[in-house]
């Protein structure tokens, strides 16, 4: 039953001590007890880890204190592992930058066990602006290989995406998972670091038949980029430019995965020619462009 489950809740923190707090009270305050943290820390230099001790007797958490940054993927990883072997029967992977109703895992539990699906998702606000939609369910785009769209994206939220259905794609910002589903798709690809991560999980999902739906009643803020810097800060356009080509090699067969690379590549240099990025932002993207292909 949905109301004795064991949630394993993993999270990956990396000098987070501005938005822990309402993290760790939005746990707190969950109607659902039954559940265990683990926060995998990626060597935090600021004051993240002693505000974690704060909680230390209020919830059941195991902390990973990583030596260096491993990136998300990997630190997702070593929080799934544990969460299987300590027996947890659901895996929420969520972001350290959110905060989320009280009822949040109950209602995804609940609609899971109602409705026979394999991973839920919630309804995605900004944080700043809790009546703009940042996610109302996604989708992979076959004709923009399997690239990942989230719909109902900086829109007011007005109700028109209060429908739950089946989706594609869903970010690991907050995504409920089966723990059986580990064991059909595997875990996450470590290659990534951060960003595509998510977006190759749910190729592998999609492709085995894994039912994903999105579920409103369920309502989380989301402190968007607010730990990375944003997909326009260099560390982003790096990653996000490598990974990309990592996916595209990885999961779409020739000869479209060239086609894409091609159309990929073309982009880069027509948005340097028409001087919507600069040269450095250029030489970044061509570097990261190279890196991807190399990595197999």
């Amino acid at each position: 039953m949905a109301s004795s489950a064991k949630v394993g809740i993993v999270t990956v923190t990396y000098n987070s001590e501005l938005v822990i707090e309402g993290f760790m009270n939005s746990l707190l305050a969950q109607t659902h007890k039954n559940f265990v943290l683990y926060v995998i820390d990626n060597q935090s230099q600021d004051n993240t880890l002693n505000k974690l001790t704060q909680y230390s007797n209020l919830l059941n958490m195991v902390v990973f204190n990583n030596s260096k940054n491993v990136g998300v993927a990997t630190g997702n990883n070593q929080g799934i592992k544990r969460a299987l072997a300590d027996g947890c029967s659901h895996v929420l992977l969520v972001n350290n930058d959110t905060e989320f109703n009280d009822n949040l895992i109950e209602v995804l539990l609940d609609y899971m066990s109602d409705n026979k699906c394999d991973i839920t998702v919630p309804k995605m606000m900004y944080h700043d602006n809790p009546s703009l939609l940042w996610f109302a369910g996604g989708h992979l785009s076959a004709v923009r290989a399997y690239s990942s769209v989230h719909e109902g994206c900086d829109h007011i939220d007005q109700g028109q995406f209060d429908t739950p259905r089946r989706i594609t794609y869903a970010p690991t910002c907050c995504m409920l998972i089966k723990a059986d589903v580990f064991s059909v798709i595997g875990l996450m690809d470590e290659k990534y670091f951060i960003y595509y991560d998510d977006t190759d999980f749910c190729l592998r999902a999609l492709r085995k038949n894994i039912q994903m739906h999105y579920v409103p009643t369920a309502v989380l803020t989301h402190k968007v980029s607010s730990l990375t810097g944003g997909k326009h800060s260099k560390f982003a356009l790096r990653y996000l430019t490598r990974n990309k080509v990592y996916y595209i090699r990885k999961n779409i067969a020739f000869p479209m995965s060239y086609i894409f690379l091609i159309l990929f590549l073309f982009k880069i240099f027509f948005d340097y020619l028409y001087e919507r990025d600069d040269r450095e932002i250029f030489e970044i993207k061509q570097r990261a462009f190279i890196e991807g292909f190399r990595m197999g």
